[in-house]
């Protein structure tokens, strides 16, 4: 009976480690200060009765509209459809790439006329990506060293959108009369220290939703900005985005982890129409409805751990022939990099953070519970799953809601067993 008893409490030693695992998981999900989201829609098609069709679908279930625009940087067409989503009780963005769009005048008019409605320029984008892949004119050609082209990248974009003649100081106020916004794809880290106040990590393609919020997450947290998220075209051709069912799991993916913006991108590869379908659109509608039922509170980063990269060692982590720089190929590093992030990502889940040393304050001063710089020796001693996580993934990332009801199911059924196994000794 004694040797009974004793295997039942030696399998509940076994359990509780467990079910006290999921209860500090969920407790660090719930302790916490619940953070606003802006979720909208950003339009990329020149026409104003479509553009308010539009906004009239999403009015009801969003709360941010971003004004698109390719061609023609028509002020007419901006303040129309500005009054639109005005009247319709929407904050709005507004997009240009051209430092003459919205004129001065526009902008101070839009300062009195719409006040904190009016949240800012998203200024040109994918410029990390870009100088990544080296495509559509990159900010950075050639460069003697990494530390060089970081320097370049940082002040010719700081001087782009602040500082030249030619750049948007031409019509804001200098430094930061108006929030400045972009989208990315690559070298968040570079966006903020350039300039930008918020930066959205794009959902795309076949990329990692995890690695990229890991990256957006780690350079807003280091340098105080905000960030958040842009769910862009899955495919190269119709129908372009994803299926409202992977659409609605990438947007509660984005909110559990913390963004403050949700968007979802809407134009074709022409720029000439809508391309979200009533799917899509259910998603969204579904989402804001979850939302407001399930208020998110973001773990502080004394519960997250932080990676620090070698000092402005920029590589794409889209495979292990990505770039560095877009001007390097991989190094000796390279592979080991790769290792340990694939490590982490399997042994600290969406509570990790990557990061670049900041030359101002040490890693460790941000608060995080663990900090592994890139050569930390304790890195051996994590084990390494059986595949490296690129920003490729063949498969959906779990989110922390699925995770949480995973652990959640996993204690219950411990304890039951538990339960059943105590009872049926008593018994005996």
């Amino acid at each position: 009976m004694k040797l009974k008893l004793f295997t039942v409490l030696l399998v509940f030693m076994l359990i509780l480690p467990l079910f006290l695992n999921y209860s500090s998981i969920t407790n660090a999900a719930t302790a916490n200060t619940p953070q606003t989201i802006f979720l909208g829609v950003d339009v990329s098609f020149e026409s104003v009765p479509e553009t308010e069709q539009l906004i009239d679908k999403v009015c009801s279930y969003t709360n941010l509209f971003v004004i698109g625009c390719y061609g023609n940087y028509n002020l007419t067409r901006l303040s129309v459809i500005s009054q639109y989503v005005y009247d319709k009780g929407l904050s709005f963005i507004v997009y240009s790439d051209s430092p003459r769009y919205p004129s001065r005048q526009w902008l101070a008019d839009a300062k009195s006329t719409y006040g904190d409605s009016f949240l800012g320029i998203y200024y040109f984008d994918e410029a990390g990506g870009k100088q990544l892949d080296q495509s559509s004119y990159p900010v950075v050609t050639s460069a003697t060293s990494f530390n060089d082209a970081a320097t370049k990248y940082v002040q010719i974009v700081n001087f782009f959108l602040r500082n030249g003649t030619y750049g948007i100081a031409r019509n804001f106020a200098y430094p930061n009369e108006f929030k400045l916004f972009t989208s990315d794809y690559s070298l968040y880290w570079y966006d903020y220290a350039a300039g930008y106040d918020t930066v959205f990590a794009e959902f795309t393609m076949n990329y990692s939703q995890q690695l990229n919020l890991d990256l957006v997450r780690g350079a807003a947290t280091s340098q105080n900005k905000d960030w958040g998220v842009m769910i862009t075209w899955k495919y190269n051709k119709q129908p372009y985005m994803e299926s409202g069912p992977e659409l609605l799991n990438d947007m509660k993916l984005a909110y559990e982890n913390g963004a403050k913006y949700i968007i979802v991108f809407d134009g074709d590869q022409n720029w000439t129409k809508d391309i979200l379908e009533q799917g899509q659109l259910d998603a969204i509608r579904e989402f804001w409805q979850y939302a407001q039922a399930t208020p998110r509170t973001i773990n502080p980063a004394s519960d997250r751990t932080a990676y620090v990269l070698p000092v402005d060692y920029a590589y794409g982590f889209r495979g292990p022939n990505d770039r560095i720089w877009g001007l390097w190929n991989p190094d000796s590093i390279t592979d080991s990099i790769c290792r340990n992030v694939s490590k982490l990502i399997q042994e600290y889940g969406y509570n990790l953070d990557i990061v670049y040393p900041n030359g101002t304050y040490p890693v460790e001063s941000l608060g995080y519970r663990n900090v592994f710089y890139w050569n930390d020796p304790r890195l051996a001693d994590i084990p390494m799953a059986s595949a490296t996580i690129f920003a490729t993934d063949s498969q959906k990332d779990l989110s922390l809601l699925e995770m949480y009801v995973f652990s959640g199911t996993a204690a219950a059924l411990a304890v039951v067993a538990f339960v059943t196994m105590f009872l049926k000794f008593k018994r005996h």
